[in-house]
């Protein structure tokens, strides 16, 4: 079971969007997919029409209970779409609740554990904030994916990301795997154009994508019919940026597995 987490410390940068369509993808290529909603505000839980406000059983349970199993919390998505563990707004109370205990970094991870026979992959849809839920998020990862958005004040938020993973790395025996990913690129736009050269001259090999998912209003009726855009559009051009992005993910992943047999 792999893990990719999708983080920035910047909202509104496409990490949702992201989730969602990466997962369409696996699911089309038949893989079995869970996605984990980790953000307060709960936008992966409202795509797929279940009520955060309402919701008995979410994440949430996982901190508030080191007991709860996490297979009792899953909630089906419309059709036969992706498994999800819902997020609440409960979850804003958890570093209040939470921060100053020992080992609380590690919930997230010890409780996906038992899933690995279920599930091939899950993806995490972090808040854009640093605290315990990110850390849980990033501590449970093989991967972390960085959506940034092709302008100037996101390019901000990812210093500060990038600056966590560092953090992060000097903890773990192995290092945490990133990838950049630009996103809502606009090539007619100056300023997207600027900013995606400087996130090339700044981020080099394989921490950034070589590709982009540019600005495509689909994902937005994606968005309103409660689908992934490789369901509704799968020839549009976000829908066939995720798909590669997707090919280059797996491809990561399948060299990383043969360097430590090799190793």
């Amino acid at each position: 079971m792999k893990i990719w987490t999708v983080a920035n410390q910047k909202g509104g940068v496409g990490k949702t969007t992201a989730v969602v369509t990466l997962a369409g993808w696996l699911q089309a290529r038949g893989h079995r997919v869970l996605l984990v909603d980790l953000d307060p505000q709960a936008s992966l839980t409202s795509y797929f029409s279940q009520d955060a406000e309402a919701a008995s059983r979410s994440v949430y349970n996982l901190f508030d209970d080191r007991r709860t199993r996490a297979a009792d919390l899953l909630l089906p998505t419309a059709g036969d779409g992706p498994a999800l563990l819902a997020a609440v707004p409960a979850l804003a109370t958890l570093d209040r609740q939470l921060g100053s205990q020992k080992g609380q970094g590690l919930i997230l991870r010890q409780a996906l554990a038992p899933l690995a026979g279920q599930f091939d992959n899950v993806l995490l849809d972090c808040p854009p904030t640093l605290g315990i839920l990110m850390i849980n998020a990033l501590a449970a990862a093989d991967r972390v994916v960085v959506p940034t958005q092709t302008e100037h004040l996101a390019l901000k938020g990812l210093e500060r990301m990038t600056r966590t993973l560092e953090m992060v790395n000097r903890s773990r025996p192995h290092r945490l795997q990133h990838l950049i990913v630009p996103t809502m690129f606009d090539r007619r736009t100056r300023a997207s154009n600027h900013a995606l050269e400087e996130l090339r001259s700044r981020y080099q090999g394989t921490e950034l994508w070589s590709g982009v998912v540019p600005v495509d209003t689909r994902f937005r009726e994606a968005s309103e019919q409660g689908k992934s855009l490789s369901q509704l559009a799968p020839g549009s051009r976000g829908a066939e940026a995720f798909l590669r992005l997707l090919d280059d993910l797996l491809a990561l992943d399948h060299n990383e597995a043969d360097q430590r047999v090799v190793a």
